[in-house]
Parts: C-alpha cells; structure tokens; sequence
C-alpha cells in the first residue's frame, strides 16, 4: 500500500523451481528455466482443463491463492468497484433493431440476466420474439460464450455457434425458429463465424486444424451427416488464416485468406452454392484488398500502386482481376480508408485522418458504367464531430436497397449515441443514447488531446479524460493504457467502467502509439518488424510527456495493456522500471521469442509478418530477443506487476505469463508485488458474462488503485 498505510505480512510466495532446458538458434544458445510450465498434452488443455498435468495446476493455484493473499485487503473496494460498474449497466438493454426484409433483429438481456438473448419482431412493430435465450444455454456451465450467429435467408432458421471452454473451439447448431428447438445438425471444432447460400439449407463455416488454426471451409447441406461435409477451400500455407463473409447485396460469398500483410479473395455465387470459386485477384506479398458488390461490379478498396492508406477501385464482376481495377477514390496519404459500405445507392467510406475518423458518403451514379464515372462527387458529404478526441463507428446493417445509414458516436466523456441517417434527405434520427442508471454528468468530466514527442521527432496522439476538480499539478495518479500492434487503433471510445478509476483520483490516458493506425498506415508499419522498438518508445515518451507538461509525476503512472499490449507492457517494465508505481498486464504475449521459435502453436506461423521470423532469419531472431520482455527480465528494482492469464487461451497460452512472473519474481530487487492471476475456466477474453467479466475489472482497479493509495478515496 503506498504511503503511510504499511501492508499487511504475506505468505511467502511461490517460487517456481529452475529446470533449465537449452536450445542453440543461429549460433546463440538458449536457456529457458521454466519452460516445463508449458503443459505437453497443451491442446488436449485447450478441449478439457481437467486433464492439465497436476504439478502446472499445483503452481498455478499456488500463485492464485498468493494473489488472492496479497489483494485481500482490497476486497471491500473490489465489491465496491463490481457494485458501481454493474451499477452502470443497464438492467434490461437492448440493441436497435436492424431491419431484414419482414423482421427487425435485435439482441437484448434481462434483468439480472449475464449472456443476450436474440431476438426479433415484425417490421415496423412492438413486442419481441425470442429465438435464442444466452442465460438459458448457459445455465450450470463454468464458461459459455456466443460466438458467430445468422439467420437464414428465408428467416426460418438461426445458425449460432457457442465456446464452452474459452478455447475459442466453436459448436455450431442450427434453431428452427418456427419450433424453437434445435435441429439435430451440429458441428464441432468450428470457428465461430459461418454464412448461408441464398437456398436456407446451405451452410459455409471454417474448420479448425489439430494446432488450432482456421485452413478450411466447409459446406454443410441440413439434414445430412456432418462426415459428409464438402471442402470447399483449403490453405495450404500455415501463414495464413481463412474468413468468410458475404456481400450486403446478397450476390457472394467470399472466403479471405490472409496474414498481417497480405490476401487472397475467392468469391462463390450464393445462389449456386455448389458451384466453383471465382479468384479475385492472387496473393502478393504486401498487398491487401478487400471487396464488395454492386449489380454488374465489384467495388474493391486496395493499397495497390503504393496507396499506402488504401484507394477504391470498381471491376467488372466477370473480370475482376487487378488489371480491370478502375480508380473511384483516389489515395490520398495521410487519409486511411478503414471500412468501405456498399449500398445501391450510395458508397459510404469510414476514413481517419490527422487521428480523428469520419463518414464520408457518396452517391452511386444511376445506370453506371465500370469507369471513373461510377461515383457523382457532387453529392458527396461527411458526418464528423467537434470535439478533440472521439471514437465513431459504422454498421451496414441487412439491407443493401435503403438510404439509411447507421452509425454510432461517443467520446472518453459522451456515452455512446446510435444513429440512423438518410443519405439521401441528409437528416439523422438517434435511435438510441447509452444509458447510466446510476447516473452520468458529462459535464464533470474533461477529455483532451495531447501530442507527445517521440524520440525521433514523431508526436504520438494522447487521449486524456479526468474529473474536474482533479489537481493538475502531478500529485494525481495517472493510469496508462496502450496496445500497438496489427494496426489496431484504440478509439477515444466512451468506457463507464473508467469511471470508477477517474472519480477516485486518476487521471486516464491512452497513448496512440506506433503499430496502430491513428496516423495512417504508416503508423502501423513504423511499429512492426525491424521498427517494433518504436511501439515500446513512443509509450515511454508518452508517459514521460505528461510528466513534463506536469500531469503525472514519474513513478505515479500505472500503465496497462492486454495481449500484445501485455507484451508493451512486459517491455517497458524492462526498459523504464522507474517510470512506473505499477504494471497490469492482461493476457500478456510476453515469451515472444519462444512462442516465435515453435512453429506448432495456433497463432506463430501467422504472427511472422508482424515480429518476424526468427527461425529462418538470424536478423529477425536478434531484433525479436533484444526486447522480448521474458528474455530481458534481469535483476533490477521492478514497479508492482500484476499478470492474468487464461487456462485455455489458445492466442496467448497460460505459460507465458506464468514463465513471466517466475522469472520476475527471482529476479526483481524491489520487493514490490510481483503477482499472477489465471482463470482456470477461461481463455483469451477471460470471464463469460456481462458481470462476471466486469469482477475481473475490478480487480486490476483495484491493484492499481491500492499500489496508488486510493483505496479509501
């Protein structure tokens, strides 16, 4: 406990016993002390914990119960945190209905209810018809979660898939929604999404591999024997991943395989589901596309001829090849196109530019040709806000013939807004406007835009939100959130549970680091690879520049990240221990050189386009262990760091963050808490339930409240 407040005496912790095992890669030799902490039979884990080797469960629930030691005078305020953020959630809330044809679908929970239901009503009407109740599947089971769910074209059935472990092995089943019983078709080790054929019968999903890896597509006919499914696609580079979607109009699926760089589209008429895959255009290194359809073209938004934050193309549909590619939308750098919607009438674009996004929507020029005329500029317009920083967000909906146009606007003070606009009378309706039961004033709250200088004259974009009245003069905790990998940008989004953290005293930021894209593609490729160090140091700038603006003081920050941000965060404990009062890191990817050396695990061969190959190339095998944040822990005064993993996380396996914190724990000369938490019951996104998942929150604000002081605030 920081301050006057001395801690109370803990059980010594658990000390996780040396059993070095070497290994020599590029002339350099390898010694990883506790790599018996990775279980053999992993997968077998990953179906059924109950068959983890005992001595790996004997460790971790060692660790668990020191933990729980170590947070037991934060209990009171744990059930406080859970109580308000609960609090915050409302009882019985409801998406907008998205119309389809004679129905509106919509999701919604009940009163004390943890997992949605589906649902929908007659076009235009009241009332709700209940096709799938999430509270009653998951009834007496550990874990459940909703993975994908798609309701037949003829709106008769509901394909749904559902993970009972947390390993992400998907169960998909099929309702009929006329009976509300499920059909006796059902499909293990599936991925969670799947689309239907225009024919109601036809089903296309994704097969998992023996290591956990999406290769295959499949066609399921109803009625027939799941041995007798037909493959459709298979992928033959381990590197790649496989994804299946279908365009608004109806007219396509597409099968996408792809890695962190790179893709390949196939496209199968969904009127003829037995028929043959149509190549849009063959992988190529570098090069990313996707596509979408209208009438007689594809419209295909691409970052060929060096458009490096993407330009927008049309193609004859039965030439879609990249030699047919006339530009619509010309690139322009700086501008990243991130998601293109096509309507009949209408193309809408989500783009960002300087950090901040915006809808920009054109007309389609009526009874067009494949050619620059496609688009009617003169009609063309944008939705964006005023506000420094704010997250927004678009849905396509069911629909490809209407004007109207659904998006959603928030900010770190805004609660989320959902609207519905016509393209073509340019008037918004909002649909629906987040409700606080417990209450929110936006008005007591400031949210800001900062740029920190990097360390090589970049300014990173951060995102501040605090309570008014907070001192601005340093003597306020500041917590630190960042992330920073595969281009994934993190929104200046709304978030009640933040909340609970700044009403007690902190100051939130989130550092817009390198390895994102909040300033364009660039962004992202100025943080992977050889430039990966850059994710690490614009982190540390950004912490250091609100230091000096007088915002944090150093050693008064409490920095967060999860998954690839947990490996951020493994990094700068490293390099910057005395930056930070505190680590959280949540599913933390912190044995990366490891995990990039064993080509078997689910996610290495795809991830070598994002840290490289150290297999194959000494370089990339260097680059990858001089940050390594497992492999560059040394004996050196670290901040508090807490961990939590996941038992059956196939993205981020229970043993790197176990091997992490056994490491740290030996080594560390700061006598700070150095504590590990794994849910036993979970994977990669811990907890199920909207509530359940919320105790996990509570916990790390716990941590971080308690490292700061402020468990009486």
């Amino acid at each position: 406990m920081h301050g006057p407040n001395p801690r109370p005496p803990l059980p010594s912790p658990p000390r996780a016993e040396r059993r070095p095992v070497t290994s020599v890669h590029h002339s350099v030799t390898l010694t990883d002390d506790y790599g018996w902490l990775r279980a053999d039979n992993w997968q077998d884990v990953m179906r059924d914990p109950a068959v983890l080797d005992p001595e790996v469960r004997a460790y971790l629930e060692a660790e668990n119960a020191y933990t729980a030691a170590a947070l037991a005078p934060t209990e009171a305020l744990q059930a406080a945190l859970f109580a308000e953020m609960k609090g915050r959630l409302k009882p019985d809330d409801t998406s907008v209905p998205a119309p389809d044809g004679p129905y509106e679908y919509f999701s919604n929970f009940v009163a004390g209810g943890q997992y949605p239901r589906l649902c929908r009503r007659p076009r235009g009407d009241e009332g709700e018809e209940v096709l799938l109740d999430g509270n009653a599947e998951a009834a007496g089971k550990a874990y459940w979660d909703l993975g994908g769910k798609a309701h037949s074209p003829d709106h008769t059935l509901l394909a749904y898939a559902v993970d009972e472990k947390g390993s992400e092995m998907f169960t998909i089943r099929f309702r009929d929604l006329a009976t509300g019983h499920d059909l006796a078709d059902e499909i293990p080790d599936a991925r969670g999404d799947m689309q239907w054929a225009n024919d109601s019968r036809t089903l296309f999903y994704i097969r998992l591999d023996d290591n956990h890896r999406p290769l295959f597509v499949y066609r399921h006919r109803l009625g027939t024997p799941v041995s007798e499914d037909v493959l459709v696609y298979e992928e033959t580079d381990i590197g790649y991943y496989v994804a299946i979607d279908k365009t608004l109009s109806g007219k396509f699926l597409i099968i996408d395989a792809h890695d962190h760089q790179s893709n390949e589209i196939h496209l199968l008429d969904a009127d003829a589901p037995e028929g043959e895959l149509r190549l849009v255009e063959r992988r190529e290194h570098g090069h990313e596309y996707q596509v979408d359809h209208h009438w007689s073209h594809l419209i295909v938004t691409t970052n060929s001829e060096g458009a490096e934050d993407f330009r927008i193309a049309a193609a004859p549909v039965f030439a879609p090849g990249r030699a047919n590619w006339r530009e619509i939308v010309a690139h322009k750098p700086g501008r990243l196109i991130l998601d293109v919607i096509v309507y009949e009438d209408f193309l809408v674009r989500l783009e960002r530019e300087d950090s901040l996004p915006r809808i920009v929507i054109t007309p389609i020029t009526p009874g067009i040709v494949v050619d620059r005329d496609i688009l009617d500029p003169a009609g063309e317009h944008e939705i964006a806000f005023a506000e420094e920083a704010y997250s927004l967000s678009t849905s396509e909906g069911y629909e490809f013939k209407t004007t109207t146009l659904r998006f959603t606007y928030s900010s770190m003070t805004t609660p989320a807004e959902t609207y519905d606009y016509d393209m073509a009378a340019r008037t918004r309706t909002l649909r629906k406007r987040q409700e606080i039961p417990s209450g929110h004033n936006a008005d007591d709250y400031v949210t800001r835009r900062l740029f920190a200088p990097a360390k090589d004259g970049e300014t990173v974009p951060v995102s501040i939100l605090y309570r008014k009245g907070t001192p601005l003069d340093g003597s306020a905790p500041l917590f630190l959130y960042g992330y920073g990998s595969y281009g994934i940008s993190i929104p200046a989004a709304f978030s009640t549970n933040r909340l609970s953290l700044v009403d007690r005293g902190f100051i939130y930021a989130i550092a817009h680091i390198r390895g994102g894209k909040d300033k364009g593609y660039r962004w992202y490729t100025d943080g992977k690879l050889d430039r990966k160090l850059n994710t690490f140091t614009d982190f540390i700038a950004s912490g250091e520049h609100l230091v000096d603006v007088g915002l944090a003081r150093r050693g008064r920050i409490v920095a967060n990240g999860g998954s690839a941000g947990g490996m951020l965060m493994g990094v700068v404990a490293n390099m910057a221990p005395d930056l930070f009062l505190g680590i959280i890191a949540d599913v933390p990817f912190v044995d990366v050189l490891n995990t990039m050396l064993d080509k078997d695990l689910p996610l290495t061969p795809p991830e070598w386009p994002e840290w490289g190959n150290p297999i194959a190339s000494a370089r990339e095998f260097e680059i990858i262990r001089s940050y390594s944040p497992y492999d560059n822990v040394e004996a050196k005064a670290y901040p508090h760091i807490f961990a939590y993993g996941g038992l059956t996380d196939p993205r981020v396996t229970y043993w790197e963050p176990a091997k992490w914190i056994a490491k740290l724990r030996r080594l560390n000369t700061s006598g700070n808490l150095v504590l590990l938490k794994t849910n036993m019951e979970a994977g990669h996104g811990g907890a199920s339930g909207r509530f359940e998942r919320l105790r996990e929150v509570a916990l790390d604000y716990a941590f971080a409240l308690d490292v700061a002081g402020l468990t009486d605030a």
